[in-house]
């Protein structure tokens, strides 16, 4: 059930608010969705080890919005997603490229009563919350 559009909303972008997006069931293991939070397009990824991650689904390499299409994988024991356009790599943890100079937002994300939730803050200052950990 990869590649669906998911509508959440609305809430105050930007904030501490958790917006629900769907299902954990929804997405299989190591693949993503894409999920239209607030105005906002954010990728979820499910990796086989139940961890859970959210970016914004913007790939700033190619201008379109598919990272949520793109190859899981790992580069040195990091989790990163492969655009599916030019290739390019981004680490899950923190949106950062390995083959470009730039990055993509990465979002806070957890899983409360079998619905995955995501917390649209930009998330790369901060750390010490669910995003990245396994989820039963």
């Amino acid at each position: 059930m990869t590649d669906m559009l998911i509508a959440a909303g609305p809430t105050d972008a930007l904030t501490d608010t958790w917006v629900p997006i769907g299902a954990l069931e929804m997405i299989l293991l190591d693949t993503g969705v894409a999920a239209m939070v607030d105005g906002v397009q954010v990728a979820v990824f499910r990796l086989v080890d139940g961890r859970l991650f959210a970016l914004g689904n913007h790939d700033p390499c190619s201008g379109a919005n598919v990272l949520s299409r793109g190859i899981l994988g790992d580069v040195d024991g990091v989790a990163v997603v492969a655009s599916p356009v030019h290739k390019q790599r981004f680490e899950l943890h923190t949106g950062r490229c390995l083959d470009a100079d730039t990055s993509v937002p990465t979002f806070q994300v957890r899983v409360r009563n079998g619905l995955i939730e995501v917390r649209l803050r930009d998330d790369r200052s901060e750390f010490g919350h669910e995003r990245g950990q396994p989820v039963s």
